[in-house]
């Protein structure tokens, strides 16, 4: 009968826990207000330019005149953008709460964290700089999010595209938040690779909670559910094949670097693996170090090198 109840006790302890966090953490309140300059500037005239520069300075290259600006906003194709980004994003709050949330999460782990200005922009579909990150501004590129069936990334790889929609902007937000607190020395091995990104991830699992791991780690659910049933063989091929500690500069394109599949060069794997598992690897690493570890701050355990982590781990693949 106790242990019946201890099994009873245990779960309820655990949400009353998270649900204090929760609220500790929604009481930081950062109450942001996201600045949509891509629709002043689509909006812009000869008249209120002035005005537009004055308020955004870092948005307008002095070296460019006036008359620069407004043709580049006349311009057709800028003018299909600016409609197709007003369609999909004509209702921003979601987006908008996420981000705040994001915010309250950074503010109570990292609490010398200042809300920065939130500002969305186009960038002529730059996807590869969907956001940039400052200690007082933040950049979002609406252009970029469009849904990853949209048109306009026809000649995208499926397996970038995925991810250019709404729902990611404030995962790529906590992404670029993690490049910020993580500091690795330079990295070598395949083992460093994998444990800066799995800091990333773990960074991601406390920041944005509220996106499931699938979201966090940019993985279709079928793609996540491959990766946590093969942990194991994984596990093993990489040990058997002694590529934690290999410098070989092929590994991080087989196994980190975005791709449409991981490269284990075996028949019946490669097809249906995803890519960038040594990263999903990473994080299962430092989620297994911090469970063992409950003692070492999020701060200190992003500055901790590859190898201290590892051996501390404790680290074991799912059956």
């Amino acid at each position: 009968m106790k242990l019946c109840l201890l099994f009873v006790i245990a779960p309820v302890v655990s949400c009353k826990t998270e649900d204090r966090l929760a609220d500790q953490i929604a009481k930081n309140n950062t109450d942001i207000k996201v600045e949509r300059f891509d629709k002043l500037f689509a909006e812009v005239t000869p008249e209120t330019l002035g005005g537009v520069k004055k308020n955004y300075p870092f948005m307008f290259s002095n070296q460019y005149p006036d008359d620069f600006w407004l043709e580049k906003k006349s311009d057709s194709l800028q003018q299909v953008l600016f409609r197709e980004v007003d369609r999909s994003f004509k209702n921003f709050e979601p987006t908008e709460f996420e981000i705040e949330s994001l915010y309250n999460h950074l503010k109570h782990y990292f609490p010398d964290f200042h809300t920065p200005r939130v500002i969305t922009v186009t960038n002529d579909v730059d996807y590869r700089n969907r956001v940039i990150v400052t200690d007082t501004i933040d950049l979002i590129a609406l252009d970029a999010y469009l849904g990853s069936d949209h048109r306009f990334y026809s000649n995208i790889p499926m397996y970038l595209r995925a991810d250019l929609k709404k729902e990611h902007i404030v995962v790529d937000l906590a992404t670029a938040y993690s490049e910020k607190y993580i500091f690795q020395a330079k990295r070598k091995s395949l083992l460093d690779e994998m444990i800066y990104f799995g800091k990333q991830l773990y960074f991601k699992d406390l920041m944005i909670p509220f996106k499931s791991e699938a979201e966090r780690m940019g993985y279709s659910q079928q793609e996540l559910g491959w990766a946590e049933a093969n942990e194991s063989m994984i596990w093993r091929y990489f040990i058997e094949n002694e590529l934690l500690y290999s410098t070989d500069s092929k590994l991080p394109t087989r196994f980190i670097n975005p791709a449409p599949f991981s490269k284990f060069y075996l028949e019946g794997i490669d097809g249906n693996s995803p890519g960038r598992i040594g990263q999903y690897m990473g994080w299962q690493i430092v989620r297994s170090y911090m469970e063992h570890n409950d003692d070492v701050p999020l701060k200190d355990m992003l500055i901790k090198s590859s190898e201290d982590i590892f051996n501390n781990s404790k680290f074991k693949p799912r059956k």
